[in-house]
Parts: C-alpha cells; sequence; structure tokens
C-alpha cells in the first residue's frame, strides 16, 4: 500500500513536508470529538477509551504507511522484506504482551480478555486466499482502506462499499464454509499444545527469527531495491507531522492491540464492523439476514443494538478519523474524484474478495493474521501462508487492471 520510493542500495533522503493543513485537522479534532462524547453516552467509558484507542492507530498506519498488502507483495515480487520484518516485530511485542494478560486475566472495566482462536481448515485456506487476492487488486487490506480512506484516497471509497457487499455474502455463506466443508478446532500453541504460555511464546519467537533471517537471505539472493525515506519533518514535530519509523509503529500497533484486548476482552479487529453495516442495510431492504447462521450464537444482538454500541464500528470510524488527522498534519491530505474505470473495477473486485475471504477465514489482516498470531492461534499463522499465495497469484492478475507490480528498477512501488 505504501507508496514509497525505491532505490538499490542506500535510501534516498526524504522531500520535506507541505504546510499542516489547519483547518482540515481542526475539523478532524472537533469530529474525534463527537464520536468519543456519543460512544461515551451510549455506551459508557470503555467505548470512549476504545475510541482514543483507534484515533491512535489510525494516526500510526497512515503516518508510517504501515502496510500489510505492500509487505507481501514487496516481499513476493522482489523480495523486500522490510516492511515484513517490521510485522515481525509488532507479532514479537503483541505476543509478549498478549501472553500475561490471557494467562492472568487481566482485563480493565470488567472485561474477561480471550484471544482470536479460530477453526483451522478449509474455511481459512480459502478465505485467507481470496484475501490476498483482493488486497492486491484493491490495493489496500482492512486496515489499509481505513486509513487510506483518511488520507483522502478516493479509490477506497469503491473498495470499502464493495468490501462492505461481500461481507454481506460471507456471512449468507459462512454456515457452509464453517459447517459443510472440511474444518478443525481452533488449536491455541499455549493451550492446546501442552507447551503453555511460555513453550508457545518461545516457540513463536523462534518462527518470527526464522522468517526475519530468510528476508535477509531472499534480500541477498534477489538483490531486492531499498525502501526510501518518506516526507517527513524533522525533531519533535515529526510525531504529529510524520514520518514515523515502520519499527516505531509496529510497537504502538503492538502495544494498542494488548491494550485493545484489556478493554474490551478482544483483540482490535475491523471486518466485523462491516458485515454488521451490510447486514444491517439488508435487514433494512427486507432480506431475512437473522436466518442466516452467521447472526446466531449472541451476534444477533448486534442486528438490533446501535452501531456505536459496537466496538469494532467505534474504533473503525476512530481509525478512519486518526488518519485524516495524520494526512492533514503532515499536509498531504488530497481527494481526487476521477477514478479511472480499470482502477474502479479492481477496487470493486477486490473489495468483493476481501469481504468475503475476511467472513471465511475469521478475519482479515488485523482480526485473523495480527490478531489470530498475538493469541497464540494456529489458524493466525495458516492465514499468513495463504495470504501470502493469494498475493503470489494477484501478481498475474494486477496488469489486467494496469495495476504495476513491483520491479528491482522501480522508482514507485
Amino acid at each position: 500500500m505504501n507508496n514509497l520510493a525505491y532505490k538499490s542500495g542506500r535510501e534516498t533522503s526524504a522531500p520535506p513536508l507541505p504546510p499542516m493543513q489547519t483547518s482540515f485537522f481542526a475539523a478532524g479534532t472537533i469530529l474525534f470529538i463527537i464520536l468519543a462524547v456519543i460512544s461515551y453516552l451510549i455506551a459508557g467509558a470503555p467505548m470512549a477509551v476504545l475510541s482514543v484507542f483507534g484515533l491512535v492507530l489510525g494516526f500510526t498506519l497512515f503516518h508510517a504507511r504501515f502496510g500489510f498488502t505492500s509487505a507481501f507483495r514487496r516481499f513476493v515480487a522482489v523480495g523486500n522484506g522490510e516492511a515484513l520484518r517490521a510485522h515481525m516485530v509488532m507479532l514479537a511485542v503483541a505476543i509478549t504482551l498478549f501472553a500475561p494478560i490471557l494467562y492472568f486475566g487481566v482485563g480493565l472495566f470488567g472485561a474477561e480478555p480471550s484471544g482470536y482462536v479460530s477453526p483451522v481448515g478449509t474455511s481459512v485456506i480459502v478465505g485467507s486466499f481470496l484475501f490476498g487476492i483482493g488486497m492486491q487488486l484493491g490495493n489496500g487490506c482492512a486496515s489499509g482502506t481505513l486509513y487510506s480512506i483518511g488520507g483522502g484516497r478516493s479509490s477506497m471509497i469503491l473498495v470499502l462499499i464493495s468490501f462492505i457487499a461481500g461481507s454481506v455474502i460471507g456471512a449468507w455463506h459462512f454456515e457452509f464454509w464453517t459447517e459443510t466443508m472440511p474444518n478443525f478446532e481452533g488449536i491455541s500453541l499455549a493451550t492446546d499444545t501442552g507447551l503453555g504460555f511460555f513453550g508457545a511464546w518461545v516457540l513463536q519467537m523462534v518462527i518470527f527469527g526464522g522468517v526475519i533471517l530468510l528476508t535477509f537471505y531472499v534480500a541477498k539472493k534477489r538483490k531486492s531495491p531499498v525502501m526510501s525515506s518518506l516526507p517527513s519533518s524533522r525533531g519533535i514535530k515529526r510525531i504529529v507531522r510524520g514520518s514515523w519509523p515502520l519499527i516505531a509503529a509496529a510497537v504502538i500497533l503492538a502495544v494498542f492491540n494488548a491494550l485493545t484486548l484489556m478493554v474490551r476482552g478482544e483483540p482490535w479487529g475491523i471486518t466485523g464492523a462491516f458485515a454488521l453495516w451490510g447486514s444491517k442495510i439488508a435487514q433494512f431492504i427486507g432480506i431475512d439476514v437473522l436466518s442466516w447462521g452467521y447472526w446466531s450464537g449472541g451476534r444477533e444482538i448486534q442486528l438490533e443494538q446501535s452501531v456505536f454500541q459496537d466496538t469494532t464500528s467505534v474504533m473503525n470510524f476512530a481509525v478512519m478519523i486518526g488518519a485524516f488527522m495524520a494526512a492533514t498534519a503532515g499536509g498531504v491530505f488530497s481527494f481526487k474524484k476521477k477514478i479511472p474505470l480499470k482502477i474502479a473495477l479492481a477496487s470493486i473486485i477486490g473489495g468483493l474478495l476481501m469481504g468475503y475471504g475476511a467472513r471465511l477465514a475469521f478475519g482479515c489482516n488485523i482480526g485473523a493474521y495480527f490478531g489470530g498470531i498475538a493469541s497464540f492461534s494456529v489458524h493466525g499463522w495458516l492465514w499468513m501462508v495463504f495470504g501470502m499465495l493469494g498475493t503470489f497469484a494477484a501478481l498475474f492478475i494486477r496488469p489486467l487492471f494496469g495495476l504495476q507490480n513491483p520491479k528491482k528498477d522501480d522508482k514507485f512501488c
């Protein structure tokens, strides 16, 4: 997703940022205050706290251009693993924080923390593979969609709309993929293997280290290009104006995912809200969504409540506002109305595949990949592998829509 310049060898110097868009930044601040107040009045203090977390996550994602889509694409296409290494750092910090929270049940506001441990099998394999293709066509994952919209990228509005539609279709077909197709119960490396949390922590740290070593090996073997710096402020202004180092963002994302686990009782997630928004619309026009297996087992109450009582929805709103504020603070917010036809088609298809795939895979790059691995769930690793394979397949599809794949001599990637 990051539109970062590449240059073989040393990093190029970053151009300076334009002036801060003060009026837009002020508007974003007011918008967030309204969101936080509404969240507090409707759902109480925990929801208001989660809105703050969402704001920080959105600010962080944008200022570091922390991508999942681009990380997978650059590694598969040209062997650049810089962003993938940042993922491993993020996950290492996350499991270090998640382990004691889950083991001791450390919650705030009465929350009882529980990780994302989902079934493994056909559903996750197919869903993550489709998601991998979709995020490469849409040029953004679940978190990327939200922070790109906040940054003013118009094509991502099409991605979001189709993402929601795909989520509804996925919810409709959910029972088929989870009940009819071969699947196994969720497997926690911490509680289902005899390793315990410490043993599972050690195992995953070794895997993270192995992935990092692999990225260096692949980069050397393929002589991959190096990411250049983003436009940035200097000194203390960099905190507000950007850009942030990937590693710093990785740590912040991990810390706030752990805090989210403590406050809401579950890790950070995104796409469950898309299924909710779309199903509410479907219900409004007369579709009996309550007959779907997805909306059972306690989920049906969400359809009756305000979206401001849904933690994922509130955090999604806050992520977009946070990204908007980050973009305007850096003076780089812009909105282009014209979207080329091929890009529009790729955005729509990509969004549909991501929405559908996320429901099958029990989450997206945040809920399944980030949250799953942080929760010591095998399904998170399965998501990573097949999301990467979906990315590989997408490299052959992207040129059909005029989307360029990374090359060793690219200036931008």
